[in-house]
């Protein structure tokens, strides 16, 4: 999806929707794939209180305001994954995801783990990243869905944004023999608040590296898609991609706006990297591997005096 202003209204956000829904579904398609945050803009950049924020969250999924896309989708016989911000009947807001089958039944549901940003706005700043303190970490971890035979029986996952980056998030859906991962983002193009350390091209090809890298290392098909161009005076990377489990790309977007890619996804190709190389029960060591759930930041090794000063 291209971007999405702040001043755009719902209707005209879901119109741009059900437009992409039609056009995914005349080209055959059985699944699609919206970004993160699909029915707004993405509001953490700014600091925000009371009323006016709570008209970002959806209050119950589906609602009225949504209901038509998951209308569509049921005539058309598509199921989709879509990301928006969550606000639950206990009043927590988590940055959430599901997944829809053809029948219009939610399969599953993800709240988003790995929030970038901060809880307090920085000093001076035009633009913030605000997700920590607009959502609450997801409480439901990496799990892995059974789909239903319209989607092959295919074991199905979800991430939101910034899990992507992070190798943990893709191992857990891997060891539940995860063949299809969906990715929604809205990521940063460049600092827009004057930092020149990253441009669009290295954000892009950063994203880009870790779905092909991580689609690879689990034998795993992946679908990660954008919201993408300026939006509201602050530019999102596109690159909405498939990559097949073997870490090549099959569709790649060509542009920051509203734009469909469509592939096959032949969940036979998962088969070669699962019972070869990443046989996981055959080849991982897991008592190795304790310092990954035991820590969270480094610990460097002591630092080691020169041979010289220890026989002294």
């Amino acid at each position: 999806m291209g971007p999405t202003q702040k001043a755009d209204t719902r209707e005209h956000t879901l119109d741009r929707m059900l437009n992409l829904l039609e056009q995914a579904a005349a080209r055959g398609a059985s699944l699609v794939v919206f970004p993160e945050l699909a029915f707004t803009t993405f509001f953490p950049r700014w600091l925000i209180e009371g009323e006016a924020l709570d008209q970002y969250y959806e209050h119950g999924m589906p609602n009225p305001a949504v209901q038509p896309l998951f209308d569509r989708a049921q005539v058309l016989g598509v199921g989709f994954y879509v990301g928006y911000a969550e606000l639950t009947s206990e009043g927590r807001r988590y940055n959430c995801s599901i997944l829809v089958d053809s029948d219009g039944e939610i399969l599953g549901r993800y709240r988003k783990v790995h929030l970038p940003g901060s809880f307090e706005p920085r000093a001076g700043a035009r633009y913030q990243q605000l997700e920590k303190r607009y959502f609450e970490y997801g409480n439901l971890g990496f799990p892995a869905f059974r789909a239903g035979p319209d989607w092959h029986h295919a074991i199905m996952g979800m991430m939101i944004c910034n899990d992507r980056r992070w190798p943990e998030a893709w191992r857990v859906l891997g060891l539940q023999g995860v063949e299809l991962v969906c990715v929604g983002y809205n990521s940063a193009a460049y600092d827009p608040n004057g930092g020149v350390t990253e441009d669009a091209a290295l954000r892009t090809f950063h994203s880009t590296l870790v779905t092909q890298a991580n689609a690879y290392m689990n034998a795993s098909w992946v679908i990660a898609v954008a919201k993408a161009g300026e939006e509201d005076g602050s530019g999102l990377i596109g690159g909405s991609c498939i990559v097949d489990p073997n870490g090549r790309l099959v569709a790649e977007a060509q542009t920051l706006g509203d734009e469909v890619l469509v592939a096959d996804l032949d969940l036979d190709l998962c088969r070669q990297g699962k019972d070869k190389m990443f046989n996981f029960a055959a080849h991982r060591r897991p008592e190795q591997y304790a310092v990954i759930t035991e820590r969270a930041g480094v610990v460097e090794p002591a630092v080691r005096q020169p041979l010289a000063a220890r026989r002294s």
